[in-house]
């Protein structure tokens, strides 16, 4: 089991970032609340990471805190949420927003998530509150100690747009609808991270 990593960030496609670790390149993939917090290419990065074994695939799932892997590993335990549907939770909306969320009941702004159906958000408020019950109450507080500042090269225009709506697209949003949410908040200035962001906000 690899649970944690420290190395280089040799590249960043969002979701998805390659850390050098001991000359070894390992592709990561992290919700898009840890990616914004990831400092810029060629710089020092630390990821607590889950590693899922699958028979055409062996993936890595990245994260900042221990408090956000916790969070996705139950969430994976829920029945009909896989590690690509957490991953789009967790890019929708923070840890603590989640489990503001659950705590609330409020079904409605789960529904938002792509993949996430009436039903499996309903089944999410049950089964995650439960979880809650047998958990630290600090577990999901604002952890800082690996919170970095993105000072990722700025891309403007229609590369960022394009990168935006194909990160929106591996998080689970259709083609179509990720292109149309990139261009309800896109403008000339921003760059793919700051697109993405404002397209997940606005959906949610």
């Amino acid at each position: 089991m690899i649970g944690r990593l420290r190395g280089i960030i040799l590249e960043k496609q969002p979701p998805q970032v390659v850390l050098e670790a001991n000359g070894v390149g390992y592709e990561v993939h992290m919700p898009m609340t840890c990616f914004y917090q990831l400092p810029a290419l060629n710089q020092e990065a630390i990821v607590f990471t889950h590693f899922v074994v699958r028979e055409d695939a062996q993936l890595l799932f990245g994260f900042n805190s221990k408090q956000e892997r916790a969070l996705f590993r139950e969430l994976i335990k829920v029945n009909g949420v896989g590690p690509k549907l957490a991953l789009a939770i967790l890019s929708g909306m923070s840890a603590q927003q989640f489990v503001t969320a659950i705590e609330r009941e409020e079904v409605a702004s789960l529904v938002n998530i792509p993949g996430v159906g009436k039903k499996t958000a309903e089944r999410l408020v049950v089964e995650m509150k439960d979880r809650f019950k047998g958990m630290h109450a600090d577990l999901f507080a604002p952890d800082t100690a690996f919170a970095l500042t993105s000072e990722s090269p700025v891309t403007t225009g229609n590369d960022a747009e394009s990168e935006a709506a194909a990160a929106l697209v591996a998080l689970g949003y259709k083609p179509q609808e990720a292109s149309r949410m990139v261009t309800k908040v896109g403008r000339p200035e921003a760059d793919c991270e700051t697109l993405i962001r404002e397209a997940l906000r606005a959906a949610i």
